[in-house]
């Protein structure tokens, strides 16, 4: 017997068409099998857009790869998608609009799948955390570059012991100028690209080596996506101190930008670095083998390098085009959770099959908590500067709450969330 899934989805840019247009494409081809629940036909049912321009123009190009799907416009479209009826949707929008499309999703009853960072602030992720294990559904949320073949190789050197205590780190992330000056342009204002890629650094730290987050600084650069003096910038410098149980410290210092040139060879240049009592570990997503030079196209329509992990279109050996990475493979793994909580055995057990993908802490919204506590001190900090209050701060769970901003100059701290992170 087959059973379905009908999916809703929230924002249709650049993410949707690198990874979840090939994942819906996908599964209504093949749909999702495995012995633990069956055949499940997951058909891409409703979308919520801006204006819907893109949904209609995917509409008439796919033709038979997806669903006929209901297309929701205006500012209300995720309230009125949810109302079509489906069974879980994936919101993909601007970061500072995640809050409000969740938490319409989460009431209507459906599970969610939301893109990094889940939200901006603890007390939105207490709310959505707390909604979700109301009605009974899973809220996730998409780190794609966990699933990284370098980053889990990482994860498993660091589990099995072969890597002893992390001393200190440095993430470097740069994106080219088109992302902020053209891809984004419609909601960059007041944005950074610290919230916006960074806490995928943040992510893969916290989950990889654990450990208590305790401060965290910031700065930046503006004058380039916006005024000097303004809100939108240009490139962030963070710096998180973490503590382990050992009473041992680490730091780690991630740099982001979206001003890099457009003829850069790579489309992203992404670098980490992070060293142990006893090995360093480097990686480098522009090296990893592949080099390529075509007169006229690279590196401006075509790059020069390549990163196939993430997200590639093939032609397979035996003739079938196809797109594959990671980036797609969180999504399927989502859909199998979901797969898993409603058709994996007998209703009475739902709860404790629930559970189980909810202790999942690589996406689980309730085990997000210290990457939106950074998040939410980064953009807090740099709110500060903006506003002509440069070097603040941020301490987590000391004696005045669980995230309190300190003011070079202010007697009076503020505390950005009272609870314990």
């Amino acid at each position: 017997m087959t059973q379905q899934l009908r999916a809703g989805m929230v924002g249709m840019g650049m993410i949707f068409d690198e990874t979840y247009r090939p994942f819906f494409e996908k599964a209504r081809a093949a749909g999702l099998y495995d012995r633990r629940f069956g055949d499940v036909d997951v058909q891409l049912a409703a979308v919520a857009t801006k204006t819907g321009k893109r949904a209609d123009a995917y509409l008439q190009s796919a033709g038979e790869k997806i669903h006929r799907f209901q297309n929701f416009v205006g500012d209300h479209a995720a309230q009125e998608m949810v109302k079509a009826g489906v069974d879980f949707a994936c919101v993909a929008t601007p970061d500072d609009r995640h809050f409000a499309a969740s938490k319409a999703v989460l009431e209507s009853g459906a599970h969610l799948l939301v893109e990094k960072p889940s939200v901006l602030k603890l007390q939105e992720l207490d709310e959505l955390v707390a909604l979700a294990q109301q009605k009974g559904l899973l809220a996730k949320v998409v780190y794609h570059k966990l699933l990284d073949p370098d980053h889990k190789k990482l994860r498993t050197f660091v589990h099995d012991g072969v890597f002893q205590h992390v001393n200190n780190g440095y993430c470097s992330l740069l994106e080219p100028k088109q992302i902020s000056g053209a891809q984004f342009s419609e909601w960059i204002t007041g944005r950074n690209p610290g919230t916006y890629v960074a806490c995928h650094y943040i992510k893969l730290i916290d989950f990889t080596f654990g450990g208590r987050l305790k401060t965290v600084t910031a700065s930046g650069q503006r004058g380039i996506v916006g005024p000097k003096h303004g809100t939108t910038w240009d490139s962030t410098q963070m710096k998180m101190i973490y503590e382990y149980a050992d009473g041992r410290e680490a730091a780690f210092d991630i740099h982001t930008s979206w001003v890099t040139p457009d003829n850069f060879p790579g489309y992203v240049e992404q670098e980490v670095q992070f060293r142990f009592d006893n090995g360093i570990w480097n990686a480098h997503s522009r090296k990893r083998g592949i080099e390529c030079t075509v007169e006229g196209l690279t590196p401006t329509k075509l790059k020069t390098t390549m990163n196939t992990h993430y997200n590639g279109t093939f032609v397979e050996p035996w003739g079938e085009r196809s797109q594959r990475g990671y980036g797609i493979e969180v999504l399927e793994r989502f859909a199998r959770e979901v797969s898993y909580v409603e058709f994996a055995g007998d209703k009475n057990q739902r709860t404790e099959r629930l559970n189980e993908m909810r202790a999942l802490a690589y996406n689980d919204l309730a085990s997000d908590r210290q990457t939106v506590a950074a998040v939410q001190a980064l953009e807090a900090i740099l709110a500060k500067a903006a506003a002509g209050h440069p070097d603040c701060v941020v301490r987590v769970n000391d004696a005045r709450g669980g995230l309190v901003l300190y003011q070079p100059g202010s007697p009076e701290p503020d505390v950005l969330y009272g609870p314990r992170v």
